[in-house]
């Protein structure tokens, strides 16, 4: 049996964009099996996918930290005897992992990052599409001969929802109240990308005055889980999930029950694309066609400014604002966003 090992440690919004392209591969291909090796935050969630996934922890601040760590890593991996490797990182971690399995007789391929095309698009005037990360992912597994399959993924609760209900035992979907629910992850890893809280909070504030929402915070940290807690204290039919769900799967599953997220070019935007959730989401430092957007969600559900030569300025968003005030989020009023998600809450039964 063909057996593909699945490279792919970090970020967290990168490592949930492998997902659909390992079930769409894994389910279309059942005789072959699939190792993914990542962070152990990931795990919760790859072991929803099909029987011939599996999931191996590269623990990379503990035990797999370092030379002598990632040695003990490859061991561990070739000791699975795969026959072929897919490299979706690239990084110098996995291109060491890569040599001891070239040297040890396996096919290995890796992503195809394109940075050039990235510098060419931040700095082109007119943004034309880029290709789309989950093409790359794909295009891995094809140029590892696999070109029989599509990336068409059904979302991880797509079977049904009794399993997805008994991961949210809090939140008992059967008893909820009859208005709206709607994710707010108003967080991200660099500042280019976090739509300033105090415009947040009102975003935050003028829907929870409708009176028919319920509002779910999603946030981790000590410093986002004071400000989610005290917007949950502030504004009524409002609720701060930080810190109160298990693990990503229990994240996703209480997403799945909502009507919209809101999310920046963040993981959160990625989680609720795996669970068919529709993103409304902001965008400051980078850009949505810059090939980052989540599966399945459409661009004009992507709330930025189209009036700046200067964005995107990044990639990632790790970039400082070159005028120091990141206009290209300041420049996004509260109420632009609110009426993208009220027009998403119009679409179809509460």
């Amino acid at each position: 049996m063909e057996h593909i090992l699945v490279l792919r440690f970090s970020a967290l919004g990168d490592v949930l964009m492998t997902l659909p392209v390992v079930e769409s591969f894994a389910r279309q291909h059942p005789d072959v099996r699939v190792t993914v090796c990542s962070r152990a935050w990931a795990k919760p969630l790859f072991d929803l996918l099909p029987p011939n996934v599996s999931f191996v922890t590269a623990d990379l601040k503990g035990m797999h930290q370092g030379w002598k760590g990632l040695n003990l890593l490859a061991r561990r991996l070739l000791a699975l005897q795969p026959t072929q490797v897919a490299d979706l990182h690239d990084v110098l971690r996995t291109k060491y992992l890569r040599t001891r399995f070239r040297i040890a007789g396996r096919t290995v391929r890796k992503i195809n990052k394109n940075r050039r095309a990235r510098r060419r698009f931040i700095q082109a005037e007119v943004k034309k599409p880029q290709t789309s990360v989950f093409v790359k992912y794909a295009d891995v597994f094809c140029r590892l001969g696999y070109t029989d399959w599509e990336v068409d993924f059904r979302g991880l609760f797509a079977e049904g929802t009794a399993d997805l209900n008994r991961r949210l035992p809090t939140f008992d979907p059967a008893q909820r109240p009859e208005r709206n629910w709607v994710a707010i992850a108003p967080f991200a890893t660099y500042e280019g990308k976090i739509y300033p809280l105090e415009l947040m909070e009102q975003v935050v504030a003028q829907l929870a005055a409708r009176g028919d929402v319920r509002l779910f915070l999603f946030g981790a940290g000590e410093q986002e889980r004071r400000t989610l807690e005290a917007w949950a204290a502030k504004y009524p039919h409002t609720e701060s999930m930080a810190g109160r769900l298990a693990n990503l799967a229990e994240e996703a599953a209480l997403i799945s029950h909502c009507r919209v997220m809101l999310s920046m070019d963040s993981a959160n935007m990625h989680l609720a694309s795996l669970v068919g959730v529709p993103v409304v989401s902001i965008w400051g430092a980078t850009h949505s066609l810059g090939g980052f957007l989540g599966y399945g969600q459409l661009q004009e559900d992507a709330v930025q400014r189209t009036d700046l030569p200067c964005r995107p300025c990044s990639t990632y968003g790790k970039t400082p604002c070159r005028f120091g005030d990141y206009r290209c989020l300041r420049g996004i009023a509260p109420a632009v966003v609110v009426e993208h998600i009220e027009r998403k809450l119009s679409n179809g039964p509460a």
